[in-house]
C-alpha cells in the first residue's frame, strides 16, 4: 500500500501537471529526468490527465522496447499506475508510459497516449584517499605553491563524472584557498609559503548523486617541503689511503629555512648493486663524508641526497649527479688464478688476474720445476712474462686470461708452476698447479648432473669417497673458449658466474683439486637454452647409385648451427608425388637407401630435429642405374658361357654320332672307279675293270630294239671297245659318281664323238647312267630269244637314296615322274620297200617293255629330263603304257669310294 502521504503527494504533482501541461498528452511520468544511482531500485509513476477515455487498467511500461512485468505495477487509483525497476547497468535509457486500449479516439491520437523519461545513472562519489602534499624548493626559497595527490576510489559514468575540489586552510588565521579538477592531481597557489606554521589540506569528491571528503591532512608548513638535492658534490682519491675516498657537497637552502640531514650511496663502475652509508653517520648538518673500506684501484660511483632534519617530517630530495672516482694503486691481495690447456703436443698454461688485483697488472713471473728437484734456486729460475693491461680492464668485472708458457710434457711425468702477478706496488702470493703424473690416481667425483635453470646453468655432484678435495675447479669449453671459475671444498652444489649465451653448447667438467694436485674430471654437455638447427646436413652420395639401392652419407652439423641435441634425423626421398621419410638416430652418418626403381631420379633431403624444433637440409638428386654393376657381365658371362656349352655338346655330338651324321648328311655315293656299268651289255663279258675316275654322269634312257640289229646293235659292237676305253680312261668319267662330270648334262653313252670336247667341260651335276636289259641285272644271261637292251642316263646332281641302294628296299611310286627317252626303230619306210619284219620285232620289243618289272623303276628330276615327242613316222599308240624302269638297282648297293 502507499502511504497516504505520497498519495497526498502525487495529487498535488498531478494538479500542478494538469495545470501547465497542454492539450498535448493525455499521460505524465513523474519524476521527470531523474538522475539515479547504479545498483538502486527505481518507482516511477504514470498518470492520465484531461481524459476519461482510458484508466490504469489500460497503462502499461516499457523500458528500451521491453515491456516491464506486470509484477512490477502498482495501481495508485484509476488514474495513476506505479512501475518500480532495478538499475543495473551504467548504458542510459528510455522508460515509456503506453496505452493497449484500443478505441477511435486512442488510435486517431496515438500520439497523445504515450509519454516516455530518459533514466541517467551513475555512482554515488567515494572517499579520496591517501592524500599527499609537497612543497618544491624554487631557487634558494620554497615554492608559495603547494600539489597535492590522491586516490580516486570507486567508479564514475560518463553522464555523472566526479569532481574534486582540493582545499588549504591556514588554521591559525582561517585563510582558505582551494582549486577543483577532474583529475586525481591539484596545485593550491598561496601568496607566500607559511612556513612553521599549521595547514589544514583535504579534498572533496562531489557529483549529481553527493559529496564526500577525504581525511584531513593537518601538518607544520615545513613537513611539506622537498629540497633541491645537494649541489657541487666532488670526490677525492688520495694516494696514502687507497681503499677510501672523500666526498663534498653544499647545502641547497639556508639552514634558517630548513635544518637538512643528509643520505650517500655508492657503487662500483658498471654495477647496479648501491652501498648505502647508515644514516646514523650521515644526520648530521655536515657537508663532507669519508668512504671507508674500499678496494684499491676501483672506480666508484657516489650520490648524496637531503631532507628536513626533523624526524617523520619533509621528503628526501633527489639523488644528486653521479660522482665517479678511482681509488689508489695497492699491491694484489690475492695469487692469481692458474690453470692449463692440455694439447695434443703438450701443456698451454693460462691464468687469470688476482681477483684483488687492486692495480693494473704488468707482468706474471712463472717458474716450472720438476718435483724430483728440492731446491729452488729463485729469481734465476723466475721467468718474467709482460702484459699491456688497461684502467678499464682492472675495473672490469671480467678477468682477463692470459697465456703464460706451453711446454712439451712426456708421459708419467710430473711438473709444478709457480706464477706471481705484479703491479705498480708490489706482487702478489705466489699460485701453486701441480701436474701429476698420472691423473687416474685422483678420483673424479661422482654422480655430475648440469642443468639450465631461469638464465644460468646449475652443477651439482657428489665428492670422491677416498681422498678429502681441498677445492674444486668447474670448467666450461666452447668454441676454443674456455673459462673457469674456483669453489671450496666443501661445495656441493653451484651455478656458473661466467656470461653464458643461448642456444651454444657447453661442455662443462668440473675436477677435485687435492692439495694443488689436479684429479680426474667429470664431463657433461648441456645447452643454456636449446632451439631448433639452423640448417639441415648437407646430404650426397658414397660413390654411385646403385639399381636398387644407394648410400647416402652426411657430415654433423656444425657446433654452432646445431642449438641443441639433435636427437635424431630424418631422411627423405621422392621420385614424384610419394614422399619417403626414414627416422636414424642422432649418432648415424650414413645410411643406404634399398628398393629403389632401375633408371629412376630421386630426390633426397635430411632433416635434423632437436627438442625445440627441425630444420631441412639442401636437396641432393640421383639417378639409379638401369642394370645392377656386373649385371651386364653376368648376362655376357652366361651367355657366353651357355653358348659354349652348346657349342661342346655340338662337338661331343658330332663325335659320338658322327656316323650316323654323315649318313643324313653325306650318304654314302657308290664309286664310280668300281662301277660294272660298261659291262651290262649282252654283248660285252661280266668282267668288270676299276675306273681310274670317281665320276657322275647325268642319266639318259637309250632305248635300243633288237631289230635294229644291223643299224645299231653292229654299230655298237664296233664301238663298245672304243667306248669303254673312253669311259675307263682318267680323263672320262664312266658317267657314275664321279665329282668331275666331264660329259656335259642329257649326254647319251652313244656320243662318243664329242668326248674331246666333254673333257673340256666341268658340271656340278652327277650323273648316273647303266645299261639295263629287259631280261635281268648285270651277271645274268641273257635269254636266247633276242631282248631290247635298254641304256638309262641320269642328270640329277642328288645322292642316290635308299631305296636305289638296296634292292629290297624298292617301293613303286605312283608319283613318280618316269621320262621315257626311246630310239625310233630301225625300220625303215622306204617308197619301194617295206621291211615288214623289222617292223614286228619292232611291235614284239613293245610288248616286252610293257613287261618289265615294277620294281625297276627309276626317277630321275624332271627339271633334268628331256622330253622327246614321237616323231610323225611313229605314232603314239605303240609307245609303253607301263613305265619301265631304266636303272636296275644293285642288290649290293654302293661301294664306297
Amino acid at each position: 500500500m502507499v502511504s497516504s502521504r505520497v498519495l497526498q503527494l502525487l495529487a498535488c504533482l498531478a494538479s500542478l501537471l494538469s495545470a501547465g501541461a497542454e492539450d498535448d498528452s493525455h499521460l505524465v511520468i513523474a519524476p521527470q529526468s531523474p538522475v539515479l544511482e547504479i545498483g538502486t531500485n527505481f518507482t516511477a509513476t504514470c498518470m492520465i490527465i484531461n481524459t476519461a477515455e482510458i484508466t490504469a487498467d489500460d497503462l502499461y511500461w516499457n523500458l528500451s522496447k521491453t515491456t516491464v512485468s506486470k509484477e512490477q505495477y502498482i495501481k495508485i487509483n484509476k488514474t495513476a499506475l506505479n512501475v518500480t525497476i532495478p538499475i543495473t547497468s551504467e548504458k542510459p535509457e528510455w522508460l515509456f508510459c503506453l496505452c493497449k486500449r484500443v478505441s477511435p479516439k486512442v488510435v486517431l491520437n496515438n500520439g497523445r497516449f504515450i509519454h516516455g523519461i530518459l533514466l541517467v545513472k551513475g555512482y554515488h562519489p567515494e572517499k579520496p584517499e591517501n592524500l599527499s602534499c609537497v612543497a618544491v624548493q624554487n631557487g634558494t626559497y620554497i615554492s608559495p605553491s603547494i600539489r597535492c595527490e590522491w586516490e580516486v576510489v570507486g567508479r564514475q559514468t560518463t553522464e555523472v563524472p566526479t569532481t574534486y575540489t582540493l582545499i588549504v586552510r591556514q588554521v591559525l588565521s582561517g585563510e582558505t584557498h582551494y582549486t577543483s579538477t577532474p583529475a586525481k592531481t591539484a596545485q593550491v597557489p598561496l601568496n607566500v609559503f607559511p612556513s612553521f606554521m599549521l595547514l589544514d589540506i583535504w579534498v572533496e569528491a562531489h557529483n549529481k548523486l553527493g559529496t564526500i571528503e577525504s581525511e584531513h591532512l593537518k601538518k607544520d608548513a615545513n613537513y611539506f617541503v622537498k629540497t633541491n638535492p645537494p649541489s657541487d658534490v666532488t670526490v677525492i682519491s688520495e694516494k696514502s689511503f687507497p681503499t677510501s675516498l672523500l666526498i663534498n657537497w653544499a647545502h641547497p637552502i639556508a639552514s634558517e629555512y630548513l635544518r637538512l640531514m643528509y643520505q650517500i650511496r655508492f657503487c662500483r663502475l658498471g654495477s647496479h648493486i648501491w652501498n648505502y652509508v647508515p644514516l646514523e653517520d650521515t644526520s648530521e648538518y655536515i657537508q663532507s663524508f669519508r668512504l671507508q673500506n674500499l678496494r684499491p684501484d676501483t672506480v666508484y660511483v657516489t650520490q648524496v641526497r637531503c631532507k628536513n632534519s626533523l624526524k617523520n617530517h619533509g621528503f628526501w630530495s633527489n639523488w644528486s649527479n653521479n660522482a665517479t672516482e678511482r681509488t689508489q694503486e695497492d699491491r694484489p691481495r690475492s695469487k692469481p688464478d692458474l690453470w692449463k690447456i692440455v694439447t695434443e703436443d703438450g701443456i698451454k698454461f693460462i691464468c687469470k688476474d688476482p681477483e684483488l688485483s687492486n692495480g693494473r697488472i704488468t707482468r706474471f713471473d712463472i717458474m716450472i720445476q720438476n718435483p724430483k728437484d728440492k731446491i729452488k734456486n729463485g729469481s734465476s729460475e723466475w721467468e718474467r712474462i709482460m702484459v699491456n693491461r688497461s684502467e678499464a680492464d682492472s675495473s672490469s668485472s671480467h678477468r682477463k686470461i692470459t697465456l703464460l708458457k706451453k711446454i712439451p710434457l712426456a708421459d708419467k711425468t710430473s711438473v709444478k708452476v709457480y706464477v706471481t702477478a705484479i703491479n705498480s706496488v708490489g706482487k702478489s702470493d705466489e699460485a701453486l698447479l701441480v701436474i701429476p703424473a698420472n691423473a687416474n690416481e685422483f678420483a673424479p667425483v661422482e654422480e655430475l648432473m648440469v642443468w639450465p635453470h631461469e638464465g644460468q646453468l646449475l652443477l651439482e655432484w657428489k665428492p670422491p669417497t677416498s681422498t678429502a678435495v681441498s677445492e674444486y675447479v668447474v670448467e666450461w669449453v666452447s668454441g676454443g673458449q674456455i673459462d673457469w671459475q674456483r669453489e671450496r671444498g666443501s661445495t656441493r652444489r653451484t651455478v656458473i658466474k661466467g656470461n653464458l649465451e643461448r642456444f651454444v653448447c657447453y661442455n662443462v667438467s668440473v675436477y677435485p683439486i687435492y692439495s694443488g694436485r689436479i684429479g680426474n674430471p667429470a664431463h657433461a654437455e648441456v645447452f643454456l637454452e636449446e632451439g631448433a638447427p639452423v640448417r639441415g646436413p648437407t646430404v650426397k652420395l658414397n660413390g654411385n647409385p646403385g639399381r636398387n639401392e644407394a648410400k647416402l652419407t652426411w657430415e654433423e652439423i656444425p657446433q654452432h648451427s646445431r642449438r641443441g641435441f639433435i636427437t635424431n634425423y630424418t631422411i627423405f626421398y621422392t621420385s614424384g608425388a610419394e614422399i619417403h621419410a626414414i627416422t636414424v638416430p642422432a649418432n648415424t652418418t650414413s645410411y643406404t637407401l634399398t628398393s629403389l626403381s632401375a633408371n629412376t631420379k630421386y630426390d633426397t633431403w635430411i632433416k635434423a630435429s632437436t627438442i625445440r624444433g627441425s630444420a631441412n637440409g639442401f636437396n641432393h638428386s640421383f639417378t639409379t642405374l638401369k642394370y645392377a654393376p656386373g649385371e651386364i657381365e653376368g648376362i655376357v658371362v652366361g651367355v657366353s658361357l651357355g653358348f659354349l656349352f652348346v657349342v661342346l655338346m655340338t662337338m661331343l655330338i658330332c663325335f659320338y654320332k658322327k656316323d650316323l651324321i654323315k649318313k643324313n648328311f653325306w650318304p654314302q655315293i657308290p664309286n664310280p672307279g668300281e662301277s660294272t656299268i660298261g659291262n651290262w651289255s649282252p654283248d660285252y663279258p661280266l668282267k668288270a675293270e676299276t675306273p681310274k675316275e670317281n665320276c657322275l654322269s647325268g642319266i639318259s634312257v637309250l632305248d635300243m630294239d633288237i631289230c635294229d640289229g644291223k643299224c645299231v646293235i653292229e654299230e655298237d659292237k664296233a664301238s663298245l671297245p672304243l667306248k669303254k676305253d673312253k669311259y675307263l680312261s682318267e680323263e672320262h668319267s664312266s658317267g657314275i659318281g664321279g665329282s668331275s662330270c666331264m660329259s656335259s648334262p642329257r649326254q647319251s653313252v652313244s656320243d662318243s664323238d664329242e668326248g674331246g670336247d666333254m673333257a673340256d667341260t666341268t658340271s656340278s651335276t652327277i650323273q648316273y647312267s647303266s645299261v639295263v636289259a629287259s631280261s635281268g641285272y648285270k651277271g645274268q644271261t641273257p635269254n636266247s630269244h633276242p631282248q631290247q637292251s635298254i641304256f638309262s642316263r641320269s642328270e640329277s646332281t642328288q645322292p642316290l637314296l635308299d631305296s636305289e641302294e638296296n634292292a629290297d628296299m624298292v617301293v613303286q611310286d605312283g608319283s613318280r615322274q618316269f621320262q621315257h627317252f626311246s630310239r625310233q626303230p630301225c625300220c625303215t619306210h622306204n617308197a619301194g620297200n617295206k621291211d615288214t619284219t623289222n617292223c614286228d620285232d619292232f611291235s614284239q620289243l613293245a610288248v616286252e617293255q610293257q613287261e618289265i618289272p615294277q620294281s625297276l623303276d627309276f626317277c630321275p628330276l624332271e627339271e633334268d629330263n628331256e622330253q622327246i615327242t614321237p616323231t610323225d613316222e611313229l605314232s603314239a599308240d605303240w609307245l609303253p603304257t607301263v613305265p619301265v624302269s631304266s636303272y636296275m638297282p644293285q642288290l649290293g648297293g654302293y661301294r664306297p669310294q
